[in-house]
């Protein structure tokens, strides 16, 4: 049965009801798991909801509304509840794009169908704070009343809102200003400075009074009772600091603004270190993270479980620093983060949506593994083999075609076809961000021809079946411009890339004439660019995103590529 999640107990007769669809009956069940229910639809039509609380009837009703969407409704039972008690989805609202809130209206609705309850915000410098506008003056950021609206929309749904604000890393866009300079961290004695600290200093008191200013405005904007503090990659501590970074969590953790909520923070500095995360304070939950099919959730979460800590486990759509996405990575990723917090007794899973590079990959880029963390969330026994593009033509994208989300799974894996394979990225769309990298060199080594031809097939066969599909959503035209433009990038990086095998594997050394050619292809994709950009999200952020493109055209036009272009931030 075509359901997302599949549900884990279905038992059918094969009979169907048409005609007139009548409103459930509605009673609880307290023998249910907490967000279960049972839906029983009988022969002559009528239904049962039979739910633990309100979030179980919410999920019956989902799943009723479904089975709706596949046509005649089912006579039989399904009898379904989570194994996970959060499942979440975290959104990367700082690395350039600020959604509107039509777009997370949209994208919140859809996620609730899906049975997730849980969505964080990513904030670095994209909250108004009151007394902070020359951090944020030129990000959109969400304003106090917006998140107001969107926590009340979320709860009607049972979503938590929930913010996500880094509080020692990442705090490159605050440092960078000279009001808050005095804040840095220096880097350890043989760690060169960047030319913008990144880490704020956890021995400076100063610091503490920031933090706390911080988190009591951005609190009282949110209904939950959780809020994730970050500390993840201060680059600047240097891993001799623990101490350091130990102090800041617990003097974090004692805040009274903080005294009722669940503190989140990220595991990498605690990861795999028994000791370590046996201090980790009460009132804390460590969110493992990691993005590749290989990351070792099972042993890192291990070590909560040893130490009796709780623990949520965080993939990744794998979607970010490729344009259109590493799907079969995805799966596995988040497939072996799931085991893990099975087996290891994990509270909740947090996907992740980055936006690293400039946030470039357009939002449908982003649904399938928003859709497969969903089912495994809800049931991983179930939704272990989810035909994913059944499943999203339906539930996501209502195209009875299906050609929509074979498209978008298609280009998920173009970048199989090329060799070389490299982490938290895709390698076929490295020169895209990096111009000045040598193909046949590094990580880069190993580019032909043949794969770049499997390329070019995969991404004509992708644009034909872009121009096939009937997505009937109220933003069918948008969905299709946005994998059109992902897929014509990708077909021009590909020229880029061929050209180069034909000399040294430089920029530079590609004629002028063919590199006038390339330029001429990009200018108007990186219009279209723009004008996309605007239909889902704020103004704030587009320039920074585009400058990766507009760079990438004046290498073209130049054959100029600086060495020094393209900090990972």
């Amino acid at each position: 049965m075509n359901l997302l999640p599949r549900p884990r107990h279905v038992d059918l007769s094969g009979a169907t009801v048409g005609g007139q669809r009548v409103a459930p009956v509605v009673a609880r069940d307290p023998t249910l798991p907490a967000d279960g229910y049972e839906l029983s639809i009988n022969g002559d039509g009528k239904v049962a909801i039979a739910a633990a609380d309100d979030a179980g009837e919410f999920y019956a009703r989902a799943t009723l509304d479904q089975l709706d969407a596949l046509g005649d409704r089912p006579v039989g039972v399904i009898r379904d509840w989570p194994d996970l008690a959060v499942r979440g989805v975290m959104l990367d609202c700082s690395r350039d794009k600020v959604p509107t809130l039509s777009t997370l209206f949209d994208l919140i609705d859809r996620l609730a169908s899906w049975k997730i309850n849980h969505v964080e915000l990513y904030l670095e410098h994209t909250f108004a704070y009151a007394d902070h506008e020359i951090v944020w003056r030129d990000a959109s950021p969400f304003t106090a009343a917006e998140i107001a609206e969107l926590d009340e929309f979320c709860r009607a749904r049972h979503v938590e809102l929930t913010p996500n604000q880094n509080c020692l890393g990442h705090m490159r866009r605050w440092l960078g200003h000279d009001r808050y300079r005095d804040l840095a961290l220096s880097p350890p004695p043989g760690m060169p400075a960047r030319p913008v600290p990144t880490t704020i200093d956890p021995t400076n008191p100063a610091s503490l009074a920031f933090v706390r200013g911080l988190l009591t405005e951005l609190l009282e904007a949110f209904s939950s009772r959780r809020v994730h503090v970050g500390l993840d990659e201060p680059w600047e501590l240097g891993d001799e600091r623990f101490d350091d970074y130990l102090h800041w969590l617990r003097a974090l953790r004692d805040l009274p603004e903080l005294a009722d909520r669940e503190m989140l923070v990220w595991g990498d500095i605690l990861a795999g270190h028994t000791e370590r995360v046996r201090q980790i304070p009460d009132g804390v939950t460590t969110c493992e993270w990691g993005y590749e099919a290989s990351h070792p959730f099972a042993a890192r979460t291990a070590t909560y479980a040893e130490a009796d800590k709780p623990f949520w486990v965080a993939p990744g759509t794998s979607a970010w620093c490729t344009l259109v996405g590493r799907v079969t990575n995805m799966v596995a990723n988040v497939a072996g983060a799931v085991d893990a917090a099975a087996e290891h007794g994990g509270v909740g899973l947090l996907t992740t949506d980055w936006g690293d590079l400039g946030h470039l990959q357009y939002l449908p880029v982003s649904d399938p593994g928003f859709a497969y963390a969903a089912a495994m969330g809800w049931c991983r026994d179930t939704n272990r083999d989810l035909d994913l593009a059944a499943a999203l033509s339906v539930h996501c994208y209502d195209d009875p075609s299906g050609q929509f989300a074979d498209a978008l799974l298609a280009l998920g894996d173009v970048h199989r076809c090329v060799t070389p394979q490299a982490p938290n990225i895709s390698t076929l769309m490295a020169p895209l961000y990096w111009p000045q990298l040598h193909l046949g060199r590094g990580f880069l080594d190993g580019f032909d021809i043949d794969g770049l031809d499997q390329v070019d097939e995969i991404v004509a066969r992708a644009q034909r079946a872009i121009g096939a599909a009937t997505p009937r959503r109220t933003d069918a035209e948008l969905l299709t411009a946005e994998l059109t433009n992902a897929a014509a990038l990708v077909g021009l990086i590909a020229s880029d890339e061929r050209a180069r095998l034909g000399v040294d594997g430089t920029l530079p050394a590609v004629a002028a004439a063919d590199r006038a050619t390339l330029a001429e292809e990009l200018r108007p994709l990186i219009a279209r660019h723009r004008e996309l950009w605007l239909a889902r999200n704020r103004p704030g952020g587009l320039d920074d995103s585009a400058a990766w493109l507009e760079h990438l055209a004046t290498c073209y036009e130049t054959g100029d590529t600086p060495n020094n272009w393209g900090a990972w931030t």
